[in-house]
């Protein structure tokens, strides 16, 4: 009876989702500390959300540098109301142990960042939703797009950057618009 009560209250729960809501995704994920979550748990917090993996010497690093950078052009208040969720490509090598010497090395604020790893399939999934476009290449590298897109609190993509290394002044704009809202 109970495993009935908690599947009608998911039910229930996804049903109020948005119909574009990236949280209709079921994706389980497992961030840099070891604990088990789901897609749908980031309901309720504005979000930037990117894809990266961790033996990347290139473009993933300045991934984390561009949204750094992009956190840093909002006040105080908006930081705390933003959180970042960046997904691991390579579930293969990227454990949670791995995602959190990253985090520790990086110097990640605990209290808006989640470094996270998924299955393979739904690695395809959320790209998929997210417009990231990746590949595996013979030698174990990941060439990938490098969108940052910015969620609502429903998990509904509101904007995208590519532009990496500098402040995209459009995205930024996005970013306050969705933040005084909420």
């Amino acid at each position: 009876m109970l495993f009935v009560a908690a599947l009608s209250s998911t039910l229930s729960f996804a049903a109020e989702l948005p119909g574009d809501s990236i949280y209709r995704l079921p994706i389980a994920l497992t961030d840099h500390a070891g604990n088990d979550f789901r897609l749908t748990a980031r309901r309720g917090t504005v979000q930037l959300v990117s894809m990266f993996y961790t033996s990347c010497q290139y473009v993933c690093p300045l991934i984390i540098d561009t949204l750094r950078k992009t956190q840093r052009e909002l006040n105080g208040d908006e930081q705390a109301r933003l959180d970042v969720l960046l997904v691991s490509f390579d579930p293969e090598r990227d454990s949670a142990a791995r995602l959190g010497e990253v985090f520790a090395e990086r110097k990640l604020d605990a209290a808006t960042w989640t470094l996270a790893r998924t299955d393979a399939p739904s690695v395809r999934k959320l790209a998929a939703v997210l417009g990231v476009q990746y590949r595996a290449l013979a030698n174990r590298d990941i060439s990938h797009s490098s969108s940052i897109v910015l969620l609502d609190a429903d998990g509904r993509i509101v904007a995208r950057t590519d532009k990496l290394g500098d402040i995209d002044p459009d995205f930024v704009a996005a970013m306050h618009a969705l933040l005084s809202k909420h």
